[in-house]
């Protein structure tokens, strides 16, 4: 897809929480910046500049042009912290690329057609038992998504992991158990026997104890 994002940063010298606060104070983020064989480098972000791109899926799965002061580089987000209870940032790991060198990312799923699929209409039910799977390639090669097409699914039917289709240049980064179910499509609810005796059980006015 053509999406780009360029991320402005600035070097830091200082390290330690002390540091990190101060930062924040000033509506910065802390990040750290590795890999590439390259020495790992401390870098403070814009928060609000950060979020308006956070609110972008294709953000955390996309290879992204970083530039600290002169320098750049391409790099992707490894790793994110927020604060706990409050709409902040408050680190950010990023990882140098190289364009002849494979990366391990995790990729969201896309689940498509999901409303319109064959058991869906006949009134199935769906189950996501997975929405994000860790996938190899080179950057070049990076999704910003795996979609997986649902129009034909039937009731009972069942994507595993193995079937998931991989685009061209992705691996799955490991699959120890390649019948790991993915999306399920389960059957509508059917009555049971004193459900379709039109409510017996409930005629006299006593609630099952629960147990």
């Amino acid at each position: 897809m053509n999406v780009s994002f360029e991320i402005e940063a600035s070097p830091r010298a200082e390290a330690g929480k002390g540091a990190s606060r101060r930062l924040r104070r000033q509506g910065l983020v802390p990040a750290i910046v590795y890999g590439g064989h390259e020495e790992p480098e401390m870098i403070a972000l814009v928060h609000n500049d950060l979020v308006r791109h956070l609110a972008e899926e294709a953000f955390y799965s996309h290879v992204l042009d970083l530039k600290v002061g002169d320098k750049a580089a391409k790099v992707v987000v490894k790793d994110l912290q927020r604060h706990p209870s409050k709409p902040f940032v408050q680190h950010v790991d990023f990882q140098r690329v190289s364009a002849d060198e494979n990366i391990r990312m995790m990729v969201p799923l896309h689940f498509l057609n999901e409303g319109a699929a064959k058991g869906v209409k006949m009134g199935g039910s769906v189950s996501h038992n997975i929405t994000e799977i860790e996938i190899t390639c080179l950057p070049k090669d990076l999704p910003e998504f795996i979609a997986i097409d649902m129009a034909e699914m039937n009731i009972g039917d069942i994507v595993h992991l193995s079937e998931v289709p991989m685009p061209r240049g992705v691996a799955l980064a490991h699959a120890p158990d390649p019948d790991l179910p993915v999306v399920i499509l389960h059957g509508g609810h059917v009555a049971g026997p004193e459900e379709a005796g039109g409510g017996e059980a409930g005629a006299g006015g006593e609630t099952p104890a629960s147990s």
